[in-house]
């Protein structure tokens, strides 16, 4: 596997970003200023992939309260929790950055101390555990989830769950980068993954400079391709995933999954334990963000639709736990009844 950029990198109290609207054609990395820039590139997708965007808020957190040490640890403290309110508002459906927060400010809280510029250094310690921890789920998401790829498999993925949406190896390709290191021959189907193409411009891009035999395809060659045998498992990832089971994750996944069932593949989502939010117990209870409606009627900078044309843009859909084969978990992989069995292994 070659060396792909750095999605997220805090380099002594400095916050740099891979602008991943730019790749394929340009790899950028974006010094981050401000926490108000930290939210914009959450936002426009500069970073994202719910793993990343939960380190990105961590960091963005530290950013925006480290010029701030100066002030009493109470005022101090208020300032945390309006920050951590403030990121938490750019993207509402991924768990992770919220958990990532929250767990940002349950440390803040734990703080004994009463100087503010040591409790700076205690939330810096934190932000990184929360990096570094994001590196080792990958690894063993990975670990759990290369059992199921065989030799001469098709794999098929969507979006773009890879090393781009995370710090580590990524969440639904962290068992193909594994396979690829065992030298198991195998093919990947990424589909395109309209609006915004993070199928074709990331997933199939670091797959392809990492070695792996990858296949683009649009969204709607899924079935046919299906249809003719050549694939063998799905594997997505997932921003949130409810306490039944029920998984929250890119739009057409859904429609992925119906189509899996029909020509029996098995299918799989892949996610740490901080994108399981039993908070939330069915799919429809998750809050579905509704990007602009530029992202449809045009493609990249081209208009594709007539003026004034309405459009609908949820980012995300849910798919239901009844057309999940299993979840690919850091502690292994879950099967159903997901309710009890993912109370049994993380509660």
């Amino acid at each position: 596997m070659s060396q792909l950029p750095q999605t997220i990198r805090w380099n002594s109290g400095e916050l740099y970003f891979l602008d991943q609207t730019l790749l394929p054609h340009k790899v950028v990395e974006e010094k981050q200023e401000t926490v108000e820039q930290v939210w914009d590139s959450i936002r426009q997708l500069k970073v994202r992939g719910a793993p990343a965007i939960g380190v990105a808020g961590a960091y963005g957190l530290l950013l925006a309260i480290q010029d701030k040490t100066g002030l009493h640890k109470n005022r101090f403290n208020e300032l945390i929790k309006a920050k951590a309110e403030y990121l938490d508002s750019a993207r509402p459906t991924a768990v992770n950055l919220k958990w990532a927060l929250d767990r940002m400010l349950e440390c803040a809280k734990s703080f004994s101390g009463d100087d503010s510029k040591e409790l700076f250094k205690y939330l810096e310690d934190e932000a990184i555990r929360i990096h570094n921890e994001d590196e080792k789920l990958c690894l063993d998401i990975g670990k759990y989830g290369v059992s199921l790829i065989k030799k001469d498999m098709g794999v098929m993925t969507h979006c773009n769950a890879g090393a781009l949406a995370t710090t580590g190896i990524g969440t639904a390709t962290a068992p193909m980068y594994l396979a690829h290191r065992k030298k198991i021959s195998f093919r990947v189907y990424s589909s395109e993954t309209r609006p915004l193409l993070q199928g074709a411009r990331l997933t199939s891009w670091e797959l392809q400079q990492s070695g792996l035999d990858v296949t683009l395809l649009t969204d709607n060659m899924a079935a046919h391709i299906m249809s003719q045998g050549l694939i063998d498992l799905v594997i997505t990832g997932t921003d949130r995933v409810a306490a039944n089971g029920d998984v929250a994750n890119k739009i057409g996944t859904h429609g992925l999954a119906i189509m899996a069932r029909h020509f029996e593949i098995p299918f799989y989502v892949a996610c740490p334990y901080s994108t399981i939010d039993f908070k939330t117990k069915q799919g429809n209870d998750i809050l579905i963000e509704q990007r602009e409606t530029e992202e449809v009627t045009n493609f990249g900078l081209q208009r594709t639709a007539p003026e004034n044309m309405k459009a609908q843009n949820p980012a995300f859909d849910v798919t239901p736990n009844d057309l999940v084969t299993g979840l690919i978990t850091d502690k292994g992989i879950i099967g159903p009844p997901y309710k009890e069995n993912l109370q049994n292994k993380y509660l």
